[in-house]
């Protein structure tokens, strides 16, 4: 995700002081990893040196000098312009997952085990983002609905996987 981006888009609603931004960057996008001050401070420094913002003012409030910040005319279109490009979508030509059932096929380990244990751990997980899902608002909800399809899909390839194994063992042993 590209913070600043969304620093930016949250500016769109008006001016923001960092510590408002992290808050309402926290509170639409950071709940399983929200930010830490230190970022917002650097991408709103960084922002400011691009001129994609401005120090719409300053307040002195019985604590440190807070700078409140505003997107200018730039900020705007660069905004636009990321929000029309389209992401690229995510390849897992080469996953770690991969490499493990290749080198454990290699090794003579249990290529089967770490299948069941890496099924039992994408289920648990599953469980976890449904309960979640269930209980949230309907961003929640999207972006559960999100994770819950890739990882649907993680569990037809292994399961595809663990039916070919034998093949797969016989491509790849020497």
């Amino acid at each position: 995700m590209s913070i600043s981006h969304a620093l930016l888009g949250l500016l769109e609603a008006g001016p923001r002081h960092g510590y408002d931004l992290k808050h309402a960057f926290d509170e639409r996008f950071g709940h399983d990893r929200p930010l830490h001050y230190g970022q917002v401070y650097s991408t709103m420094a960084r922002l400011l040196k691009n001129g994609l913002v401005v120090v719409d003012g300053t307040e002195v409030d019985g604590g440190p000098e807070r700078k409140r910040y505003a997107i200018t005319d730039a900020g705007v279109t660069d905004v636009e312009s990321w929000l029309g490009r389209p992401e690229k979508p995510e390849l897992y030509l080469q996953n770690t997952l991969y490499t493990k059932i290749v080198l454990a096929l290699l090794t003579g380990r249990s290529a089967e085990e770490l299948l069941d244990t890496q099924r039992a751990e994408h289920l648990r997980l599953m469980r976890e983002l449904t309960r979640r899902k269930t209980r949230g608002n309907l961003a929640d909800q999207l972006i559960c609905d999100h994770a819950l399809i890739h990882l649907e899909a993680d569990i037809r390839w292994l399961e595809l996987t663990a039916a070919r194994l034998d093949a797969l063992a016989r491509e790849v042993r020497p």
